[in-house]
């Protein structure tokens, strides 16, 4: 996989599933996720080389037209941030646990790009709307400081914001309820 992600967000479901079909068409990418989000939207990532990523979003603003509700696309993604927003990482070494919460999808997106370059952490995942609302959380675990120095990084001055926290020891029932 590439080292670039793209998000195309739309309001209808019917033309997201269009949309997603024309964008992994339109080039090179994988569809790492193509999924209804809540309330009643649907979400598109794509992930490759950058410029293969720039022709799918391109092909999926186009399509997505008056339907797009948000887009994102960021360049030299952290090679943790793939496997996290597919929800195929594997922690072999359970630390303190950060959680930071958004409105947004992009913006909790872009905040796990931005800790886990901030940081010495392992991301557990990045949750993107389905069954909170159309909100945003990112998990992330490792040692206690390292933790509290991403979470610091990926919420300064964040559009979307909700709230953090980090839990130094959490017991092993709640780190494996994050898996």
């Amino acid at each position: 996989m590439g080292k670039s992600i793209g998000m195309v967000e739309l309001s209808s479901i019917a033309r997201g599933i269009e949309t997603s079909d024309y964008m992994v068409k339109a080039a090179q990418v994988d569809l790492v996720r193509s999924s209804t989000v809540c309330p009643g939207k649907y979400m598109i990532i794509v992930a490759g080389y950058t410029g293969d990523v720039k022709a799918a979003m391109k092909e999926g603003l186009e399509r997505g037209r008056e339907y797009v509700v948000d887009s994102l696309q960021i360049s030299n993604v952290h090679e943790q941030l793939i496997p996290a927003l597919s929800g195929t990482v594997e922690i072999e070494q359970p630390g303190a646990v950060g959680v930071i919460e958004f409105y947004s999808v992009a913006s909790a997106i872009l905040a796990a790009d931005e800790a886990a370059k901030a940081a010495q952490i392992t991301l557990i995942e990045v949750r993107t709307g389905f069954a909170i609302g159309g909100k945003g959380y990112v998990t992330l675990t490792g040692d206690v400081g390292a933790v509290r120095a991403a979470v610091a990084a990926a919420t300064m001055n964040k559009d979307l914001f909700v709230g953090s926290t980090v839990i130094p020891r959490p017991s092993p029932q709640v780190f494996q309820s994050l898996l």
